[in-house]
């Protein structure tokens, strides 16, 4: 099985609602294969700032597109019963007509909002123990017509969920993993796996990770006697040199070197890159040359 290259844009809910649903529909209009949206209660480094409800938005951005792929990237497991998070990725799957796909993770252990709202801020390893719970329940619920569960950490009795999905078997479940245990959970879970390759280090540092990473999915699969090929290989594009440079991305200074960097990716396996929103204005041009001009091209190349 192999996965035609696609390419997505993550964004962040900090502007005006207007603003929001104008991005959506510029990278509808761009071509892109899906967009992106956070799931966290607020920006830790700045907790004042202006920031939306991640699920809440999604849902009325759901409205504001017709074709392109919506999700969250990613939903952290510590703010939502997975119960509760099952119902409503059923109901964005029908407010989309079947374009949804759920991002999830563990989320970070310090995240602000742990302080800020009380909820239990679980350790790492606490948390990755949970995900497996986790994400088994919420697969189960999404394609089953009733559903219990006794675990360690969660136990359901007869969860009905009606209507099902609009997508079948359900929606695809895209996990961020980096981790060694998290990334057995992807080869077991996921249809998408995603990686940073590291949130940290040099460029080359990240490639190195996502390569090794890459390999362990491949030997959890062997384990499980799962096709390495049936999961789709995600990677965000996160460049923490951006934060010494006013958030300027550097993939974004000129069309060839985003041409540079994707390709450098995408030689390591990776089908689909997960590209931010430009953070600075200036850039968003070269962003729009990429889209019009530099992707369709490298769609050609890889596919």
């Amino acid at each position: 099985m192999s996965h035609s290259v696609q390419f997505g844009i993550g964004t962040a809910q900090n502007v005006s609602w207007a603003e929001m649903v104008n991005r959506w529909k510029s990278i509808e209009d761009l071509g892109f294969d899906s967009v992106w949206i956070a799931d966290q209660f607020c920006i830790c480094s700045q907790p004042a700032a202006s920031w939306f409800d991640g699920w809440t938005a999604l849902a009325g951005l759901a409205t504001q597109t017709s074709h392109i792929r919506i999700g969250t990237c990613v939903t952290a497991i510590p703010w939502h019963h997975p119960a509760f998070l099952a119902r409503k990725v059923i109901t964005l799957d029908h407010l989309s007509q079947g374009r949804l796909e759920l991002g999830i993770g563990t989320g970070l252990p310090g995240d602000c909002a742990h302080k800020m709202t009380g909820i239990e801020d679980w350790s790492a390893q606490e948390r990755v123990e949970r995900f497996g719970e986790y994400v088994e329940i919420v697969d189960l619920l999404m394609h089953k017509d009733a559903t219990t569960y006794n675990g360690r950490y969660y136990q359901l009795e007869n969860v009905i969920m009606n209507p099902g999905p609009v997508q079948i078997p359900r929606p695809p479940i895209m996990i961020a993993a980096m981790g060694p245990k998290m990334l057995r959970h992807a080869a077991r879970f996921a249809d998408t796996w995603n990686t940073a390759g590291s949130w940290a280090g040099s460029l080359e540092d990240r490639l190195k990770n996502i390569r090794q990473q890459s390999s362990l999915i491949d030997e959890h699969c062997a384990e499980i006697d799962r096709n390495p090929e049936e999961i789709r290989r995600s990677c965000l594009l996160h460049e923490p040199e951006m934060y010494s440079r006013g958030f300027e991305l550097p993939s974004y200074d000129s069309v060839d070197s985003f041409i540079e960097t994707a390709r450098k990716y995408l030689d390591l396996g990776i089908d689909e890159l997960l590209l931010h929103y430009p953070f600075a204005e200036k850039q968003i041009p070269v962003f729009e040359r990429i889209a019009k001009e530099v992707i369709p091209e490298l769609k050609k190349d890889y596919n």
